[in-house]
């Protein structure tokens, strides 16, 4: 749907694995250019091997979609013609040793940079001094969790007896938190909370508004922008920014609707099961 030409100027906001990536760059032509941005600077070396023999110009930047703009204009590219956001998270983030997996002893991070300074936020440190209302208030708007105060009031219970070390460790605690029927359930019943936690580490959400408010400001006009989310918070806000443009008359959603994965790509992976995709096009202004 972002309807890929020779001579654009693609903006992959998420390389990750590389898939779209993958995919984006060969739509492009020899005068194509192509800028992937990544926080995790382990996916911009993998893009930069997946890459390597592409036709198009290659841009990779180890940084944030939130400084999308600062970083296009350090490099002299006023305007971009398609931008892609796929907001899940990889395999190789699940098994990056920073805490993203429930079923490991990693310590508790879940930092998307790689090397973290001491000022960084960590999900110990929220799990570890946060109050019991704050804890809640983030589990619950987050990752709308249900039973968010049960589980906050378990995980400052525990900590009292001593600290969270590993993602394994605050799983079973949140697992053993909640009523025995919620734990047979489709998912993990700490799923919901580990999502809320790091959205709060890596302050997703502003970090979205951010980053698609910069990608609009800096698209031309006929360009688009597509983007994937995986939960009903990040959906709503891209759906809410995408009908603010339509209002003022600056853009036109290609997808009225969100658009969800085939059978045949659940099948391929489960994961995309929840994956929502939205589409918006800038309107060339008639004077």
């Amino acid at each position: 749907m972002l309807d890929v030409q020779p001579d654009d100027v693609v903006v992959d906001a998420t390389v990750g694995g590389a898939g779209h990536a993958k995919a984006l760059v060969k739509g492009l032509g020899g005068n194509g250019l192509f800028v992937g941005f990544d926080a995790d600077s382990d996916a911009i070396e993998r893009a930069q091997k997946a890459l390597e023999n592409s036709r198009a110009t290659v841009r990779l930047n180890s940084a944030n979609f939130r400084d999308l703009e600062r970083e296009l204009r350090k490099q002299g590219i006023p305007k971009i013609t398609k931008a892609l956001f796929d907001l899940g998270w990889s395999t190789y983030q699940l098994d990056s040793g920073r805490g993203f997996s429930f079923m490991a002893d990693e310590p508790l991070l879940m930092t998307y940079e790689k090397h973290a300074d001491k000022e960084t936020l960590t999900v110990a440190e929220i799990v570890n001094t946060w109050s019991d209302k704050s804890l809640a208030d983030v589990i619950f708007g987050f990752g709308e969790e249900r039973y968010a105060r049960r589980i906050a009031k378990a995980i400052v219970a525990r900590r009292g007896k001593t600290p969270f070390e590993t993602s394994r460790d605050l799983a079973e605690t949140i697992r053993r938190a909640v009523p025995a029927s919620y734990r047979r359930g489709r998912i993990h019943p700490a799923t919901r909370t580990f999502q809320a936690l790091r959205i709060a580490v890596n302050d997703e959400l502003d970090a979205l508004k951010e980053g698609l408010s910069a990608a609009w400001k800096l698209l031309a006009p006929g360009g688009r922008i597509a983007v994937i989310s995986f939960h009903s918070i990040e959906d709503r806000i891209v759906k809410q920014m995408f009908v603010e443009w339509e209002k003022q008359g600056e853009g036109k959603r290609i997808t009225r609707k969100p658009v969800g994965p085939t059978a045949e790509e659940v099948a391929k992976n489960p994961r995309a099961r929840s994956a929502k995709l939205r589409v918006i096009e800038k309107v060339v202004r008639r004077t």
